[in-house]
């Protein structure tokens, strides 16, 4: 958490090195300061969704509609989820799958797919976990091969985009994720803490599932919004969260010593408009909250599922391709998508500007036309994060020698580490007094002078 903090304070500054380059019009310099990089950095990561965008390309099919589904915790469980991060992301995903799946095979009778991205914030920054599913209307028959459109049942007779019941969709996610929660606490993989300390118990544990059976989930199906909408407007937005923690600069609208203010989406109706309003947090509970969602390295927020996973996913295209084909629809085997004017348009509105130095202008006179003069290649983070490095955070510092001395106390017994700080300053004392006396000669020599 606190290597995530001083990471980002440092991107982009002098601390992790860059690049100068000279103006050919003017002889300025500029200088490029190198990225942290880390993925909760709302200034970085770049390249990590290229990636991303260039690997769904992939996955999607010329005369395909796709789906977004949107799988959401109770409170209560993103609550939990704070203190079991892995195991509560591995129940949403899988429980979301699940369900999809059940869903789909039931009513559709399609081989399904899935790519899902899990988020874990709603617009005000609280713990709010969810996932997000860009899911294929559409799929090569489970009896015969050929491709199957999802339709609405006889009885729904509407023209909208139909890929599910959402009734029962949501009642599936919802079995399945108790009976993983419940799998999980008998196996003692929960943890409790602070304010859930009482769902220790056996009877406020079994009151809270009860709770949870009792209220609807949601799992909300959003189809295309118009024959005119394109499966890369899906990818698009799932690109822009990908990566980069859950709140991005354009949304920060002021901040100081005292308060953070930033614009929060409120009162949206699905298929509405966005409404954004200021919400305006105490410096220390923007930091907070921030922190709720700096997750693991362990965890993975982007999975495939189904005809997608990697072991299925060569031969799930290729049957797609053919079914697609034999109904006179698919033509291409791939949308052909510019993925890096995606991406483009993604970092002017997250503000990034790494790994890309295309628009390099320089800063005195804005000429395009500059020469690399110098570089300084980006440090570990070690070397940079050693209490003796200037550049390393003051505050991280303070936090560095804090953990050494409680580690010794528990090493060494209490106090230790008093003693030892006195140590260490009366050895800097001593060499500074030692620095301060004039050169003495060797004892021979003053032996010598005596005789």
């Amino acid at each position: 958490m606190q290597s995530v903090l001083a990471k980002t304070s440092l991107c982009r500054t002098q601390a992790l090195g860059g690049r100068w380059y000279e103006c050919d019009d003017c002889q300025g310099i500029t200088k490029v300061y190198n990225s942290c990089g880390d993925r909760h950095c709302p200034a970085c990561s770049g390249a990590k969704r290229r990636d991303f965008s260039d690997h769904a390309s992939q996955l999607l099919l010329e005369g395909v509609e796709y789906y977004q589904v949107v799988f959401t915790l109770p409170e209560i469980l993103s609550a939990i989820a704070l203190a079991n991060r892995n195991g509560l992301a591995d129940l949403l995903f899988q429980s979301a799958w699940k369900a999809l799946k059940k869903s789909i095979s039931t009513e559709q009778g399609y081989d399904p797919a899935a790519l899902m991205v899990l988020h874990t914030w709603n617009q005000k920054l609280n713990e709010h976990w969810h996932v997000h599913a860009l899911v294929p209307g559409g799929g090569p028959g489970l009896e015969d091969q050929s491709w199957t459109v999802a339709t609405p049942p006889p009885l729904e007779n509407t023209p909208r985009k139909y890929l599910v019941d959402a009734i029962n969709l949501r009642t599936s996610f919802r079995k399945f994720a108790i009976a993983k929660l419940q799998r999980l606490r008998r196996d003692g993989k929960l943890s409790f803490g602070g304010s859930l300390e009482y769902l220790r118990q056996d009877d406020a544990w079994d009151a809270m599932i009860e709770d949870l059976k009792a209220v609807d989930w949601v799992s909300h199906i959003e189809p295309p919004r118009s024959d005119e909408s394109r499966p890369e407007h899906v990818v698009r937005y799932l690109t822009r969260y990908l990566t980069g923690g859950p709140i991005s600069d354009y949304r920060i609208t002021a901040a100081d010593t005292k308060s953070v203010t930033f614009l929060a989406r409120e009162g949206r109706t699905t298929g509405g408009d966005d409404v954004q309003v200021p919400c305006t947090l105490p410096r220390d509970e923007f930091v907070r909250r921030w922190c709720l969602h700096v997750q693991s390295d362990q965890l993975t927020k982007t999975r495939y599922f189904g005809g997608w996973s990697n072991p299925r996913k060569d031969g799930y295209l290729e049957r797609c391709a053919i079914a697609l084909d034999d109904a006179g629809v698919g033509i291409e085997t791939e949308i052909d998508f510019d993925v890096q004017s995606i991406e483009a348009s993604e970092s002017e509105h997250l503000g990034d500007t790494s790994d890309c130095e295309s628009s390099l202008v320089c800063e005195h006179c804005g000429s395009e036309s500059l020469t690399l003069i110098d570089e300084i290649d980006k440090p570990s983070w070690t070397d940079v994060f050693r209490t003796s490095n200037e550049a390393c955070p003051d505050w991280y510092r303070e936090s560095l020698d804090l953990d050494d001395r409680r580690f010794w106390d528990a090493a060494m017994g209490e106090g230790f580490s008093d003693w030892y700080d006195w140590y260490l300053k009366s050895e800097q004392e001593s060499a500074k007094e030692s620095e301060a006396e004039p050169d003495r000669p060797p004892a021979t020599q003053l032996e010598f002078d005596w005789l």
